[in-house]
């Protein structure tokens, strides 16, 4: 599943005529770089929530052919934030465990093949995956960047804790098992950092880190600062 129904009013005006993962980041929108990483991973059954602007986020993707994809989707009206979003997409993702990712982040070389066998017992040539039985999400975090100093979480033998050191910041990727939102009503509005804080008090989130290229593009600066060109004329 992929969040594009945020309204981004930290990247206005840019977001007034135009969904914040339909911004182009080198040439491609940011939400075709996931699509097409995940298609790569041998992905390729996605489910995208929209709200503001989404018949834009239809009209340009499609069903996802164009990409090798199957899209379906789920329209909001109004945003119904991350948790509220996948509790309202349920019927749609199965009763396997999926991976969830952030409309707005841009991670060009996240191996989404690494997802497949997370939260099952072996990978796929048998050898145990560090994930707990017990696991019901499993987070990719990342080096806390400069506006975020103090994370999100603190990470220990692929543990989530709210409290410890080191910490780091959540990446917006992740994968979880659909019962991690029995709680969320289908058509309400829910965050999910609430239910990833209870959840890692009780020892049931795991996670690790991911070292490559990852960005926030939450504000304009940040955009203008990807799209700067990378090397300048002198």
């Amino acid at each position: 599943m992929i969040f594009a129904a945020g309204r981004g009013e930290r990247m206005r005006p840019l977001t007034d005529t135009c969904p914040k993962p339909l911004l182009q980041v080198r040439g491609r929108p940011l939400i075709v770089w996931h699509i097409l990483n995940l298609v790569r991973a041998g992905i390729t059954e996605i489910v995208i929530n929209h709200a503001h602007l989404g018949q834009m986020i239809e009209d340009t993707l499609g069903h996802g052919q164009q990409f090798g994809a199957q899209i379906v989707y789920s329209p909001e009206g109004t945003a119904l934030e991350t948790a509220g979003g996948i509790a309202r997409a349920r019927h749609l993702l199965g009763d396997e465990p999926f991976v969830a990712i952030a409309g707005d982040i841009y991670c060009p070389h996240f191996d989404f093949s690494k997802v497949m066998h997370v939260l099952e017992t072996e990978d796929v040539w048998g050898h145990p995956h560090p994930a707990d039985q017990r696991d019901l999400g499993w987070l990719y975090l990342v080096k806390n960047p400069p506006h975020h100093p103090e994370g999100d979480f603190a990470l220990g033998s692929f543990a989530i804790a709210n409290t410890g050191e080191p910490r780091f910041t959540f990446s917006g990727i992740g994968v979880y098992r659909p019962e991690l939102f029995d709680g969320v009503t289908p058509g309400s509005s829910a965050k999910l950092a609430p239910i990833l804080r209870e959840f890692a008090d009780q020892g049931k989130i795991g996670g690790e880190v991911f070292r490559g290229d990852w960005t926030d593009v939450g504000t304009v600066e940040r955009l203008e600062q990807l799209n700067a060109p990378l090397h300048k004329p002198s």
